[in-house]
């Protein structure tokens, strides 16, 4: 898809075509409780499954999920296999109600890391729902958005090297169709969890025009009602993309 700005694109009230959502604060609603941190993991694959059924309701296209970060593997050794476990259970469960609701699954980043089972069943999930017509659901995995850029800068490179691209032609356009998630619109909403308000690594390149939306809840308690409500804010806002409000008053009146 091209990445140039549709001017529909800047008017209030459009539900978002693309979401993407940093999911923090499983480990402190766990703690909270007095549970140990797998526990709020464990609870968060809820969330997950009222975010996803709200958003392919309301018309989002594209959801993306920041489920586990390259900076993850710092984590106590006990947490990461017990993480890499709720991976392997939800691709072995989740994805069958994916696709019996029409959604299509894809994992991004660096899945080399993980182990043979996993990979596996990674394919398979994204076999199974590539033909289905409905949202698309991306789970970001071992992911890092200076490594996207990174391994994007590494294969242009490679094309300038084998002569298929010159120097003279790398833009911003011809630069995005070598990151991930290049085939869908940019993130219009943002979305963070748990009371930080940093981006984190996430989606770099991708989510320069996004809007930020930071909630308190931590993720475990951000069900529909936190949800619309990130929505309703989005709809709200003026997007500008550099231009002026007379610009854009403009271009709706000819509309």
């Amino acid at each position: 898809m091209s990445t140039s700005i549709d001017d529909s694109s800047a008017a209030k009230g459009r539900v978002p075509r693309h979401v993407a959502v940093i999911m923090d604060g499983n480990n402190r609603w766990a703690r909270s409780r007095h549970l140990p941190g797998i526990a709020g993991h464990k609870a968060g694959v809820d969330a997950v499954r009222s975010i996803v059924e709200v958003s392919a309701r309301e018309g989002v296209e594209v959801l993306t999920l920041f489920a586990f970060s390259s900076e993850n593997w710092r984590r106590p050794e006990n947490e990461v296999s017990a993480l890499m476990q709720l991976f392997t259970f939800a691709l072995e469960r989740e994805v069958k109600r994916l696709h019996r609701n029409k959604l299509r699954l894809l994992v991004m980043g660096d899945k080399s890391a993980f182990s043979a089972k996993i990979q596996r069943l990674i394919a398979d999930a994204e076999a199974l729902t590539a033909n289905n017509p409905g949202m698309t659901l991306v789970i970001a995995a071992n992911y890092g958005g200076q490594w996207d850029i990174a391994q994007a800068a590494r294969r242009l490179a490679e094309d300038v090297r084998n002569g298929t691209v010159e120097p003279a032609d790398i833009n911003e356009q011809l630069f995005h169709q070598y990151t991930w998630l290049s085939q869908f619109p940019a993130p219009d909403l943002m979305i963070r969890t748990g009371g930080e308000q940093r981006i984190s690594n996430f989606l770099l390149w991708q989510c320069a025009y996004a809007e930020l939306y930071f909630s308190p809840e931590y993720w475990p308690d951000f069900m529909e009602p936190q949800y619309r409500e990130a929505l309703a804010v989005f709809a709200s806002r003026t997007r500008r993309f550099g231009r002026t409000d007379d610009q854009l008053e403009g271009a709706s009146n000819r509309v």
